[in-house]
């Protein structure tokens, strides 16, 4: 099937929601935009969007890179949008098996459309701006695949880390203008240093030039060190008329591991929800961390109880399966 019949097909799939007994996350909202500072639907309202980011398509995370895993996540977690964390640069990543990630990324993407949900393809790198010519062809070939696809959201860079914001600037400008060549309206997400948490300083000397264009911000709740402090620097964003998406978030601390504290990972829920920003919850793995979804030995296509799910998975699948109903 050629590229625009394919697109074409797939739109139909999303918009019409084959399949589905109900209307679709996609079907509701329609092609996602930037406007007055705010990411909105097709009516001009901020959807809030709320689901799952899977974990780095390599290693372990790799084997629940299934559409079977889309479907339940879907049917059962209620999520409106699912992110892909397609590795780079690690061993298997797409520097070395290019073909092999891109496959896995599109299977999933495929699925999330028939689905009629959202889906993040994340250029999973900290280290972007070496590998800029490779991002640049990666998303030229996922833009033309997908233009006119409006479940398809783009995440340029996942959390630069020290490297300045005009660094970060220069590299999206180039992978945002290739988009663009080929996908002149889905929204793009931005990077900002220090993984994700100076969005202060991108909403100082932003992105201009292009329509619907975000920027993403992480967070770990239970972190000691990403409470009001971290919480000041999105709020400082938001009043400068910076669109967030919280790509990724844990119930846990920043290295992945640590303590869940309910107390602090309510008052971020909270937070998400009175300023009205979409969120995918890290990670959907069966490693032995607080922030995994799963608990070790998790079936690989889902159909998951609550004795597979950890305290995470648990408290995430409730949150999804009540703000998303």
């Amino acid at each position: 099937m050629r590229k625009s019949a394919l697109s074409c097909f797939i739109v139909c799939l999303s918009l019409f929601g084959f399949g589905q007994s109900a209307r679709t996350p996609v079907s509701k909202n329609g092609l996602l935009r930037v406007e007055n500072g705010k990411i909105v639907n097709a009516n001009g309202q901020p959807p809030q969007l709320k689901g799952l980011s899977f974990s780095w398509s390599i290693w372990g995370g790799r084997k629940y890179y299934n559409p079977s895993v889309v479907d339940w996540l879907t049917n059962d977690f209620k999520v409106s949008v699912i992110r892909l964390a397609m590795a780079v640069q690690p061993a298997e990543g797409y520097l070395q098996q290019p073909e092999v990630q891109r496959k896995l990324i599109t299977d999933q993407v495929d699925e999330a459309i028939k689905d009629g949900i959202y889906v993040v393809i994340d250029w999973h790198d900290h280290n972007s701006h070496l590998h800029t010519q490779q991002s640049k062809l990666f998303f030229a070939e996922m833009a033309q695949r997908y233009k006119g696809v409006p479940n398809v959201i783009y995440e340029v860079w996942n959390e630069p880390e020290r490297v300045s914001w005009d660094t970060v600037k220069n590299y999206a400008i180039n992978i945002i203008t290739e988009i663009r060549k080929y996908d002149a309206e889905n929204l793009i997400i931005v990077g900002s240093p220090h993984w994700d948490q100076d969005v202060d300083i991108a909403a100082a000397n932003p992105i201009t030039g292009f329509k619907n264009i975000a920027y993403s911000f992480h967070f770990y709740a239970s972190d000691p060190n990403h409470q009001e402090r971290l919480r000041a620097k999105a709020d400082k964003a938001i009043k400068m008329g910076v669109p967030l998406f919280v790509t990724e978030w844990g119930v846990g601390e920043s290295n992945g591991d640590g303590k869940f504290d309910l107390e602090k990972t309510n008052t971020w829920v909270q937070w998400m929800a009175e300023n009205k920003l979409s969120w995918t919850n890290w990670n959907l793995t069966d490693k032995k961390e607080t922030t995994a979804t799963l608990l070790p030995g998790a079936s690989e296509t889902g159909n998951w109880i609550n004795e597979d799910l950890s305290a995470s998975g648990i408290y995430i699948r409730d949150e999804l399966r009540k703000l998303n109903k």
